[in-house]
């Protein structure tokens, strides 16, 4: 979806979620939190997003604070706004209401000089999917590795 420098990835979201679709979002941060994206000094692992109303937020997300910033620094763990036109919202709440799919981050990037979210809609992989995948990658590799050495 989007083009850009990958900042922060969630590595574990195509491996625990089949990925259905991807929304590009961007994120109200505060100044410290830019900088500290910047150097790489986030996490989106454990995140989520959540519809709330008629606001989409990334819970969840650790940005960790500032090494030059002052005590203003924001929470590390606060709830962050994404955003995203009211049409998008309401059609991904459609999708996680009546499907039961769940909004992932998977990567943080810059686009120009904004911060953006690609964020997953997915549906939780059984574990008997990621035993599929991990044979599946497996298999690519010894394919991989034999014409190497041929």
């Amino acid at each position: 979806m989007g083009s850009g420098r990958t900042l922060v990835e969630n590595r574990r979201a195509r491996f625990s979620y089949e990925i259905l679709e991807t929304v590009e979002a961007g994120i109200s941060l505060e100044g410290t939190e830019v900088k500290s994206i910047r150097e790489g000094k986030a996490n989106i692992k454990e995140a989520y997003a959540e519809i709330r109303g008629a606001e989409v937020f990334l819970v969840g997300c650790h940005i960790s604070p500032y090494s030059h910033g002052n005590r203003a620094n924001p929470e590390p763990l606060r709830d962050r706004k994404l955003l995203l036109k009211a049409s998008e919202i309401r059609r991904l709440q459609g999708k996680v209401a009546e499907k039961g799919l769940t909004l992932v981050p998977i990567r943080m990037y810059l686009k120009g000089r904004l911060i953006k979210l690609e964020l997953g809609v997915g549906r939780g992989k059984k574990l008997v999917d990621k035993r599929e995948d991990i044979k599946k990658r497996d298999q690519e590799r010894e394919i991989r590795r034999s014409l190497r050495d041929h």
